[in-house]
């Protein structure tokens, strides 16, 4: 490691207090926003087609950009990619609340705002997740991935009920608003702030096509056989989480009653448990072998998964669901650190891409195979099936030889003032 880079990490609490700082800000802003849009589109169509129109522009560009975006993550400056992709989605959000004050507020132009927000989101994604290696220590992963997971938590927990808020005293347009503001902070506080060397990939001069760069991230990827492990699983696994993610809203609305209450209780429930969760593993920091901490918490949400489709009572529901919100950053931390720890840094964006591309189409991809079996079947019934079979793929992941190995803690090189 150079010394330049020896600097950065030498002041890695202050970058990381400021990049978090400024990261928080920004996602603050943009739920607020997607919120609001989501609402606004529910009550002004009341259509659920309209409602899977606006997931679907929320999720395709996102999908698409994953894999191009890891690779820009590896060939540019991390720092300001994310800059620029917080600038994009300001900048749209901006001239929205324009056009909006102008008296023009079709539907189709939220939709072509969640496509532009997807956008900025798959720049974004890959770029933060290979520049928090360059600026923590490799020891301190879990504990900030620990934390960046709590405070996200806390803005999804906070997010809906300022939005609701916000919605009941306030147009839209004023929401809109608030998100080019927080977004100009973030962009602020990074741009004057936050100095962080060029990774080694960045900082040479690019003599290999970009098409090239791709072809050697998917080498990278065959070549390692965990993370061909490691993509099946994920993919399959977040096929089979799609009803308790997208469907539980719905069943709450059939089976308990469709107060906007117990919409609101589910979400808080889940928010709760995610900010537990978060700080729990940003304290604890998990078993000694990543993996066997995966399959805890994988195990958890099969479990809580099977118990949403079989209690009747909702104040029992509600504890199930705040459980789940518990174990999903006890399994999204080692996740992250995991790649973070293992994959050369140089092909860090390349490989977020490629998991951010997974991580974000297979859920609606699980939407079509389940929303639909949805109207013909309780939706009770799915949940216990795909309970059942996250808990048998739970299994199989503590099993894997190949995942277990790679699971195993990176063993410290002892310093040369350490005793015997």
């Amino acid at each position: 490691m150079n010394s330049v880079n020896e600097h950065a990490m030498g002041n890695w609490k202050k970058n990381i207090i400021l990049f978090l700082s400024s990261q928080t800000i920004s996602l603050f802003g943009s739920a607020l926003v997607q919120y609001a849009i989501m609402w606004y589109v529910t009550l002004t169509t009341e259509s659920g087609v309209m409602m899977t129109l606006f997931i679907i522009c929320g999720f395709i560009p996102t999908f698409i950009l994953s894999p191009i975006a890891g690779v820009w993550a590896d060939r540019y400056n991390r720092k300001i990619l994310i800059i620029l992709s917080d600038a994009l989605i300001a900048l749209a959000t901006l001239i929205l609340a324009i056009v909006f004050l102008m008296g023009y507020d079709a539907t189709w132009l939220l939709f072509v705002m969640a496509a532009i927000r997807a956008i900025g989101t798959g720049i974004q994604t890959p770029a933060v997740g290979a520049i928090l290696p360059q600026i923590v220590p490799k020891d301190r992963l879990t504990k900030v991935n620990g934390t960046n997971g709590s405070l996200q938590a806390i803005i999804m927990f906070v997010a809906p009920m300022v939005s609701a808020a916000l919605l009941s005293m306030a147009s839209i347009e004023i929401i809109l608003f608030i998100d080019v503001i927080t977004a100009v902070i973030a962009i602020f506080t990074l741009l004057a702030f936050f100095q962080i060397p060029l990774h080694e990939k960045a900082s040479e001069k690019l003599t290999t096509s970009y098409f090239n760069d791709f072809k050697q991230g998917v080498i990278y990827i065959n070549k390692h056989d965990f993370l061909k492990t490691f993509f099946l699983f994920f993919a399959i696994f977040f096929v089979l989480m799609a009803p308790a993610a997208f469907l539980t809203p719905l069943q709450v609305t059939r089976s308990f009653g469709d107060d906007v209450w117990r919409l609101t209780a589910i979400e808080i429930a889940f928010s709760i448990g995610m900010m537990a969760g978060g700080g729990i593993i940003a304290s604890w920091g998990g078993f000694q072998n990543k993996v066997h901490t995966m399959t805890f918490a994988s195990l958890l949400m099969g479990a809580c998964t099977f118990a949403l489709g079989i209690v009747p009572i909702f104040w029992m529901y509600l504890i199930f669901m705040a459980v789940f919100g518990l174990a999903m950053p006890i399994f999204n931390t080692p996740t992250t650190v995991l790649l973070q720890e293992k994959i050369d840094e140089n092909y860090l964006g390349r490989i977020f891409g490629v998991f951010g591309m997974i991580s974000t189409s297979m859920m609606p991809i699980g939407m079509l195979i389940f929303g639909p079996i949805a109207d013909i079947m309780k939706i009770e019934w799915l949940l216990i099936g795909t309970g059942l079979l996250i808990l048998i793929l739970s299994f199989f992941l503590g099993r894997n030889k190949v995942l277990i190995e790679t699971g195993k803690p990176v063993l410290k090189v002892p310093s040369l003032d350490s005793k015997g």
